[in-house]
């Protein structure tokens, strides 16, 4: 108000009667230009541009009659649009942070996963929750000691979440528009889930079998480059695909599940589907869990044939190695009977949990900033011609 009533008094004064218009005009301009700087949102391309026609008095009774003309309104980016404009690099840039963020905030926790789905632990290594475990291996083992293999991690997460996010989405559009076109479609997210899934592994299998032997209680190996070296010399190069296809039967179920209960969550909880970081948050630690806790039998086999526990292999008289989904589930049974399946689930679902709820917001963190950044260069692009 006390702004609107100043700008009011200066045209006043600009229109009186025997002023030289364009003396006052250049005043009304440059006490513009003054208040363009208080206002957020009043641009001096603006201000300059209202400069040459403040010349004469029939300039200046214009103005009055009009008003002072406002900033032109710049909507908003379409933040579902982003898929359509943006280019595959930007999607795995988004994909690559978010995956090395949710891995390397829950690598704690991924680590008493692992030690908590071994099917004979030592004496030392039985834990009753998840904190207790947490308290346990830092107290005896060290402070870093929850942190081994979490450089491995990391550069696997990059490429791996890279690959995941950008085949994400583009086979959700092709196959969404194909299934239901201009609505969104389960079966196209949860397929285009599956398909990325299949990059994703191929890409983090090898990270993880080293990650979970270096999580193991009294891991024998002093880095991850020694563990690579070991289980090259004595396992071969097949060692660090041995789980790939039970990791695929895990994950894939999984990634169906999380997408489509993700998207389900987001259409009650967004349905115009703009940046809102709680909803993302809370649709992904809801789908996470849902999908961790269906999936943590076959999870417990990934980590037997990542981690081929000696205890595991000695009691049942086996010289071999533990090879395959079906031997891997086998073994599991006549160790610890049904309620082996599910060894770990409370670690699982409180890692999946805060895991997809980083990912997701992180991921959809970048996007809009992403998409605001490619819409304001075209505006400025746009100007610029004209």
């Amino acid at each position: 108000m006390e702004a609107d009533g100043f700008l009011k008094r200066r045209r006043m004064s600009a229109e009186t009667p025997g002023g030289d218009g364009g003396v006052v005009g250049a005043s009304a301009g440059a006490e513009i230009r003054w208040l363009s700087r208080r206002f957020w949102g009043v641009s001096e391309g603006i201000v300059e541009s209202l400069s040459p026609r403040v010349g004469s008095d029939s300039d200046l009774q214009l103005v009055q009659l009009r008003g002072f003309p406002e900033a032109p309104e710049v909507p908003e980016p379409d933040y579902e649009c982003l898929p359509r404009g943006a280019s595959t690099t930007t999607h795995m840039l988004a994909g690559a942070v978010a995956g090395i963020m949710e891995h390397c905030l829950m690598f704690p926790i991924d680590c008493v996963k692992t030690r908590m789905q071994s099917l004979q632990p030592e004496p030392a290594a039985r834990y009753r929750n998840v904190m207790d475990a947490l308290w346990r291996i830092v107290r005896t083992e060290g402070i870093w000691r929850p942190m081994r293999g979490l450089n491995i991690t990391a550069v696997g997460a990059g490429p791996a979440h890279a690959l995941y996010f950008a085949c994400y989405e583009k086979l959700k559009k092709t196959l969404s528009d194909i299934i239901h076109p201009g609505a969104n479609s389960h079966l196209a997210n949860g397929a285009a889930g599956c398909v990325a899934t299949l990059l994703h592994d191929a890409a983090m299998n090898p990270a993880e079998v080293v990650k979970q032997r270096m999580q193991m209680y009294n891991s024998p190996y002093r880095g991850v480059l020694d563990c690579m070296r070991a289980v090259w010399q004595k396992e071969g190069p097949g060692a660090f695909y041995r789980s790939y296809t039970t990791q695929l039967t895990m994950n894939v179920p999984f990634q169906a599940l999380h997408f489509i209960a993700y998207e389900y969550l987001q259409e009650l909880l967004n349905p115009h589907r703009q940046y809102n970081p709680s909803s993302h948050m809370v649709s992904g630690a809801l789908a996470g869990a849902l999908a961790a806790a269906a999936t943590t039998p076959l999870d417990v086999c990934k980590t037997l044939l990542n981690t081929q526990e000696s205890l595991a292999l000695h009691s049942l008289n086996s010289s071999g190695y533990i090879s395959g989904l079906a031997h891997a589930f086998r073994t599991v049974y006549r160790l610890g009977g049904l309620p082996a399946y599910f060894k770990g689930v409370q670690a699982r679902v409180i890692y999946q949990m805060p895991s997809t709820a980083i990912s997701w917001s992180v991921y959809e963190f970048f996007k809009y900033i992403i998409t605001k950044h490619q819409h304001e260069k075209r505006k400025a692009n746009r100007d610029l011609e004209k």
